[in-house]
């Protein structure tokens, strides 16, 4: 048998970043073909390139034994590849039926469109998917399983026999997912070819014929799901032995500073229903905790929770010294003496219009007024110590923070918190973007703050990162905590185990 699709030799480079290099594998009709990686292992990447989405690659991707370089999207479903993001893309002010046929819909012989065409054939497909929704229903009010099912439907109306669906279950409820398996076997058994991206090993060892697995960019292996186990694949997908190497040597832990019991956070509207579940943990002074886990697993809502940056809907306990908190915004997170690097840069940290030692000020330029104006002179020796703190490296307190490279710019948020002298620094993915040598001097500084005294929550999409700085690493799975280990007992298979554990 031919495969239907054929990598040779794909790579994808953007600034900075190599996504993919030489990947070469096959894909044969009717498997199911699972993708599985760490967090920019370039799985999407891949996908992208395979659906249309991304049209300049290196190496060729054959379908049904011809070379395709499809020039879009629509390219790509004309060839009979559709993709189901994990991030649905419906109209939600449409109906179910008018999602399905969005840009193809059909018309009467004047030329009109023919609702009632469309709704008739509409229902037929979701009929056969066990979805038994009305065609005319709004799709903003369906469940996310059914709104799955609808991308699903508008790739069998495309008459797609390749479907790619990424991280397929991650927002389902039990029923939703075993839901959806039962689809993907019927799909499976009318000859549709399925490239699958998951996270988890339960599911991939349930749904897939072969798997294949991806690190760094470049393949690892393509094995049959016979001949491996779930521990295999996870050390596959890591690939690396650093578990357990201190940074500096052990630290001396200081009084316990935080303690947070059963923290949940609702997710109201959402199958699972939160977003964070039973959460318990302690933080000492002078401690840097790691969190761990997949994109979507709660890391980033942990963090802004206990910066007070959430709706106060969370329920449990967070004691700072003892005493319950619950912050209602950031600010008075502030005045706590807690502090959040946020994951987003970009759009959450910096202040693109204003200059360097103005994004440093902003949250105590009070200090820098002389008689009711912002002194200049003041401002500059207010961030000189913080700047060199934090090792930032300008031309000058005035210069564009635009100017600044990736590293740079994170310490000048870094600075900005050391100017209010916290005692809880949150870290949230802090050297996601920047290149190896400022990840080393970013690690340095965050070793320095925690032995002054700091206690740091750091969270990670790099397990390498957390084994490197964390005294304890803990592990978040669908917003619950999977596992606990120290320094000395954490290994990035362990950690990834624990990520993906159903």
């Amino acid at each position: 048998m031919n495969p239907i699709i054929a990598f040779r030799g794909v790579g994808k480079r953007f600034p900075g970043v190599v996504a993919l290099a030489d990947v070469s594998f096959d894909l044969m009709p009717g498997e199911c073909h699972a993708i599985c990686g760490e967090n920019g292992a370039g799985k999407s990447t891949l996908m992208k390139i395979l659906s249309g989405v991304i049209t300049s690659y290196d190496g060729e991707v054959l379908v049904r034994g011809r070379p395709a370089r499809f020039r879009d999207t629509r390219d790509a479903e004309q060839a009979g590849i559709a993709i189901i993001h994990q991030e649905l893309n419906l109209v939600e002010q449409l109906s179910a039926a008018a999602n399905i046929f969005l840009g193809r819909e059909k018309r009467t012989p004047l030329g009109l469109i023919d609702d009632a065409a469309m709704e008739r054939e509409a229902a037929d497909l979701l009929a056969g998917l066990e979805c038994p929704i009305s065609p005319r229903i709004s799709a903003g009010s369906l469940r996310v399983g059914d709104q799955q099912l609808l991308e699903i439907a508008k790739a069998l109306s495309l008459s797609s026999d390749i479907l790619i669906m990424d991280e397929p279950t991650s927002a389902l409820t039990e029923a939703e997912a075993a839901r959806l398996e039962r689809v993907i076997a019927m799909l499976r058994m009318k000859g549709v070819t399925i490239l699958c991206i998951s996270h988890k090993m339960d599911e991939v060892f349930r749904l897939a014929d072969r798997i294949t697995v991806l690190r760094d960019g470049r393949l690892v292996k393509t094995v049959d799901r016979r001949a491996t186990t779930p521990r295999e694949i996870a050390g596959w997908m890591v690939g690396r032995d650093l578990g357990g190497h201190p940074f500096h040597g052990p630290r001396i832990r200081g009084p316990k500073l935080l303690e947070v019991r059963r923290l949940t956070l609702p997710w109201p509207g959402h199958p699972r229903g939160y977003r964070l579940q039973d959460v318990s943990f302690d933080l000492h002074a002078g401690e840097i905790l790691g969190v761990a886990g997949l994109m979507g697993a709660g890391r980033t809502d942990l963090l802004e929770t206990l910066f007070g940056a959430t709706e106060p809907s969370w329920t449990g306990e967070i004691m700072i010294d003892g005493e319950a908190v619950r912050f209602r915004h950031p600010q008075e997170a502030c005045a706590a003496g807690v502090a959040m690097v946020t994951e987003d840069r970009k759009r959450l940290g910096l202040f693109p219009d204003l200059d360097v030692a103005a994004n440093v000020s902003i949250c105590g330029l009070d200090q820098a007024v002389r008689g009711g104006i912002v002194s200049r002179s003041g401002e500059e020796a207010l961030v000189a110590e913080p700047m060199r703190a934090a090792g930032v490296k300008t031309p000058g307190p005035h210069a564009a923070v635009t100017g600044l490279s990736g590293g740079n710019q994170q310490k000048c948020i870094i600075a900005r918190w050391l100017l209010l002298k916290p005692r809880m620094l949150l870290l949230d993915d802090p050297t996601r973007g920047i290149d190896v040598g400022a990840k080393a001097e970013l690690y340095q500084i965050i070793d320095r703050l925690c032995r002054d005294g700091l206690a740091v929550i750091l969270t990670s999409s790099e397990l390498p990162e957390l084994l490197t700085l964390a005294d304890r690493i803990l592990v978040l799975a669908e917003g619950r905590i999977t596992a606990e280990f120290s320094r000395a007992e954490a290994t990035e298979q362990k950690l990834m185990e624990a990520a993906t554990a159903g």
